[in-house]
């Protein structure tokens, strides 16, 4: 852990303004430790940086925001991790963009465990919320940490999942840690700070920015062994931190869906560039050696009556609208959404937008 002196050299050389990660490095490896880089000369400096911006190094006052970082690593279950911190995750040190510091709110320990990022849009649907969640649950009980970014959506039925097994969970924000983004997800933050771990790279008090979350994604899958991708658009945020993990050499899982839902069309280009198909959590986990944690799985025709699993068949597996229902079961109206009613509170099938209704497989 990094002494009160150092860690605020670290602070100050990551809050220059116009200082990104690739600068910081730069100066890391010309001189040294923070410490060193601000004893150099000027112009020592400025032939690493160029002369405006080691003008900027040398005269930014960051004092307040330095006091303010060191009060808040200060706190019990707080932690600001360096490069050079022996607790900064190997994973993530051995990346090409690591960032140089990492706040840390949580389980310090989680950040060195096996881990699967999960990750999928915002706007999934029934399905792929179950799947995020059940998957995540799955691969956490067999020891994985699950690594997602706090969103709506995939992101935090990941969360939930991973935070119902051993293996937890731990929230890539894009905020700093001080705040939590969306604020629908407070409680989960919250759940998660005291039994998992939330990691930021930006300074405290940072508001959720859009560049800022492109950004976290590298981080999401350079804390993981692979990425599975749930749902995604063609043009997605998701398919960029897949497009990270398979540069870092990280395994990329993808969940095919319909060739009718727009949200599968992300996770089928995936599987045309390489992507490992997987149907089940049992799938990641042999494919990362860890063939001995049996899933359990519970039948989704359990204790179906004739009528439920009647129209179930006639749901069949992409979304229906009620006239096509009628038609393929045969039923009437009368008889038909009393079954619908039941089995939605089952959890069985959910409605969409548009009057369509889905089933929700939960065999994974």
């Amino acid at each position: 852990m990094a002494e009160r002196s150092d860690l605020a050299a670290w602070l100050r050389l990551t809050l220059t303004p116009g200082l990104g990660g690739e600068g910081q490095r730069r100066l890391l490896e010309t001189f040294g430790l923070p410490q060193a880089v601000f004893a150099a000369s000027r112009p020592s400096l400025a032939e690493c940086l160029g002369p405006k911006l080691a003008d900027t190094l040398l005269a930014h006052d960051s004092d307040a925001e330095v006091e303010v970082a060191l009060a808040w690593s200060s706190q019990a279950g707080n932690r600001i991790l360096t490069l050079a911190d022996n607790d900064y995750p190997r994973q993530l040190l051995e990346t090409a963009d690591p960032p140089c510091l990492l706040y840390v709110k949580g389980r310090i320990d989680l950040l060195s465990r096996p881990a699967l990022a999960v990750v999928g849009s915002r706007n999934a649907t029934p399905q792929g919320v179950d799947n995020a969640e059940s998957f995540a649950r799955a691969a956490s009980q067999a020891g994985l940490t699950i690594v997602s970014g706090l969103a709506l959506g995939c992101d935090a039925a990941a969360h939930r999942g991973g935070l119902s097994g051993p293996g937890s969970t731990i929230a890539v924000i894009g905020t700093g840690a001080d705040r939590i983004y969306p604020a629908r997800n407070q409680a989960l933050a919250h759940s998660i700070a005291g039994h998992g771990a939330i990691v930021s790279e930006f300074p405290l008090g940072t508001p959720p920015l859009a560049g800022n979350f492109p950004r976290r994604n590298r981080v999401i899958a350079g804390l993981a062994r692979g990425v599975l991708v749930v749902e995604a658009a063609e043009r997605s945020g998701t398919l960029i931190t897949a497009r990270l993990a398979g540069e870092q050499g990280r395994d990329v899982f993808a969940i095919p869906g319909s060739i009718h839902s727009p949200l599968s069309k992300g996770c089928h280009k995936l599987i045309k560039q390489g992507a490992k198909l997987v149907e089940s959590a049992q799938d990641i986990l042999e494919e990362m050696g860890l063939a001995g944690g049996a899933v359990q799985t519970e039948s989704a025709s359990e204790a179906l009556d004739e009528s439920s699993s009647r129209v179930l068949a006639a749901l069949g597996y992409d979304p229906c609208t009620i006239d096509m229902l009628l038609d393929r079961s045969g039923l009437t109206a009368d008889a038909l959404y009393p079954i619908l009613l039941s089995m939605e509170l089952e959890g069985r099938i959910a409605t969409l937008p548009g009057g369509l209704y889905q089933r929700i497989e939960r065999d994974r």
